[in-house]
């Protein structure tokens, strides 16, 4: 299975919210940090918004912070979320799906349980469970305070 760019670039930014709890971060500041585009990072501010696991504020002050304790965020749910209706492979698409063997194939079945317990074990995981006690990730996200 392999994760879209925006997966991985909404999991990062959740990361780095989680990393600076009590004040507003700003997309540049993510963007340097996490080595994404700001372009990217908007799109993906705006979804995780939409979602209720950021807030946003706008104007000279303004940046985001987590919409919700990290402890609540499960990183299924985000996944699920961000990566949407994607399918894995071509007989998982309703429209696209031209593989003749879809009717008989027991592939299919496995790869569906598959995803199910890939989604299922990432459920057990919080936004908090990664950041918390995380020393090398916290130098990471936060070289200057952690620089002092």
């Amino acid at each position: 299975m392999r994760i879209t760019k925006r997966t991985n670039i909404a999991v990062r930014l959740l990361m780095f919210c989680a990393a600076h709890p009590g004040r507003l971060v700003t997309k540049s500041e993510i963007a340097e940090v996490c080595n994404v585009s700001e372009n990217h990072l908007a799109q993906v501010i705006n979804q995780l918004s939409q979602l209720g696991f950021l807030t946003t504020q706008r104007g000279r002050n303004g940046g985001m912070c987590l919409g919700m304790a990290a402890d609540a965020i499960r990183i299924g749910e985000v996944f699920r979320h961000v990566e949407g209706n994607l399918p894995m492979v071509e007989c998982f698409a309703d429209a696209d799906n031209s593989c003749p063997l879809t009717d008989a194939c027991r592939l299919r079945l496995a790869l569906r349980d598959a995803a199910q317990a890939f989604y299922a074990s990432l459920d057990e995981i919080t936004l908090d469970a990664l950041v918390c006690d995380n020393t090398d990730l916290l130098k990471i996200l936060n070289p200057v305070v952690c620089a002092r």
